[in-house]
């Protein structure tokens, strides 16, 4: 059964954290980062500062990307704890049949150290060939691999799936149905969802959802070298490793992501080692100062982000504890309390909202698969109705409530590939043009659309605050039934 463990929660002062270090963090982020989503900040175990930019919210899970390796990593120090397996066992003994004919030498030297180091050999990533594959891990061992194992550095997505694999394999059960028991419940991280494949494998790379503190369990377990209120959950042999550089990635001073890499862990600059992901997704752990620092966003820039915590935070952790100022405190928890992703601004209303209310626009076919919509327009919200023709939980016809200038919650399908929780806002930017804000709120993503009306068309532009590619798409022009 799953443990009910809640940080205890504490003044950064107490902690030796000045708040006003803090607020400028925070305030410094909403003007030049602009899409952090949480933050939690910790200091020998007590939450000091914690925040939401709503609809971001503490009870919601976040998409991590690629912080899901870090889990993974975890699994596999959990199973070799169980003497289920070495970091030196070869990586085609876990997959006999898929093997190649022809087994070259670095293949048959690449082992599961390799994998978790991402130094499996491979001269480029082998995750787009492997993922587009019917079948993966033949496609894995079949990619030739150029250096000697343990030689080349290349982050490769591929290889924590094969881990996850390999997990599987040797105890019948899913990354998430073994991490549940071992550390899940222990850690007291109840709801989390992991992407599985076809095949019934977790991604391993990718695809977990938990929630913001949660993430910031896994820090504080790594902090205390694999304790958690008393109970050995790693081997402190197995946190020193992971968390240890293992492999050269480049020789940059300025960036975090050329300091070493462990097994599924970055190190950083400053003496500092975290695990992350996608568009800003952070597990931050600085054993110097005894913090952990969590973070969920939606940026391009994921430096910056460090940037600003090198800058503003880690400067601000003394070892004396100063008394706590309480107007700065007071100012500080205000601040925590009124975050929130300002929607766009605009007018509640247009001289043409009622003449196009109830009108429907039907698309030529298109990347969206959106078939028709619909505005109506009432005095204190909008409501919109589409229609796509894409496959699974996407076909058919959909509605969303969109408020004026604030949130309202629900469901939509836009520009995800399943119905997703999201807060939609809608203000006229223009006489003739609405402008549609989606925060798709378990996820890093925010998308916009905007509508402009000329006669009997509409021009639609989608756009994304982040995406893997371009961000912007082709418009699509819709014609009034």
């Amino acid at each position: 059964m799953p443990v009910t463990f809640e940080f205890p929660r504490s003044t950064p002062e107490a902690h030796g954290i000045s708040s006003a270090a803090i607020a400028d963090f925070v305030a410094t982020a909403e003007q030049s980062i602009r899409s952090l989503h949480s933050f939690m900040l910790l200091r020998h175990g007590y939450v000091v500062a914690e925040g939401w930019w709503y609809p971001w919210r503490p009870e919601t899970p976040h998409m991590l990307f690629s912080l899901s390796k870090s889990f993974t990593s975890t699994a596999v120090g959990l199973a070799i704890a169980e003497e289920r397996l070495t970091l030196e066992d070869p990586v085609l003994a876990f997959f006999p049949a898929d093997a190649p004919k022809k087994v070259s030498h670095n293949l048959a030297a690449m082992e599961v150290h390799h994998l978790l180091s991402m130094s499996t050999g491979h001269d480029q990533d082998t995750t787009e060939r492997v993922f587009g594959s019917r079948n993966l891990f033949k496609e894995f061992l079949g990619l030739p691999v150029e250096h000697v194992p343990g030689s080349h550095f290349v982050y490769n997505t591929a290889a924590s799936y094969i881990l996850s694999a390999i997990i599987q394999r040797l105890t019948g059960q899913t990354l998430l149905e073994y991490l549940t028991p071992r550390l899940f419940e222990p850690l007291g991280i109840v709801g989390a969802t992991w992407e599985t494949l076809p095949n019934g494998v977790n991604i391993g790379g990718w695809g977990l959802s938990i929630m913001t503190e949660d993430i910031a369990r896994l820090g504080q377990l790594y902090l205390q070298k694999g304790l958690w209120n008393g109970q050995r959950i790693l081997l402190e042999s197995w946190v020193e490793a992971a968390t240890t550089k293992q492999v050269s990635n480049g020789n940059d001073p300025a960036s975090d992501w050329t300091q070493g890499y462990g097994y599924q862990f970055w190190r950083c600059r400053h003496n500092i080692y975290r695990g992350d992901g996608a568009f800003g997704q952070f597990c931050i752990v600085m054993p110097e100062q005894e913090v952990v620092l969590a973070m969920t966003a939606g940026v391009a820039d994921m430096q910056a982000v460090l940037n600003l915590v090198w800058e503003k935070l880690l400067p601000a952790m003394g070892k004396n504890l100063p008394l706590t100022n309480k107007a700065t405190h007071s100012h500080l928890s205000h601040t925590l309390k009124s975050l929130t992703i300002n929607p766009a601004q605009g007018a509640a209303t247009s001289l043409i909202a009622a003449n196009l209310s109830g009108r429907a626009y039907t698309f030529e076919p298109n990347y969206e698969t959106l078939h028709n919509l619909r505005f109506d327009f009432d005095s204190d919200a909008c409501t919109l109705t589409y229609q796509l023709l894409g496959g699974g939980k996407r076909r058919g016809k959909h509605h969303l409530t969109i408020g004026y200038g604030t949130w309202r919650e629900g469901m939509a399908v836009l520009g995800a590939p399943t119905l997703q929780h999201v807060a939609a806002s809608g203000v006229w930017t223009a006489e003739d043009t609405f402008t549609l804000t989606l925060c798709q709120y378990e996820t890093p993503f925010i998308i916009t659309i905007t509508c402009r009306f000329e006669g009997d068309l509409l021009f639609y532009d989608f756009k994304a605050n982040v995406y893997f590619g371009p961000s912007e798409f082709p418009q699509l022009v819709g014609k009034a039934e």
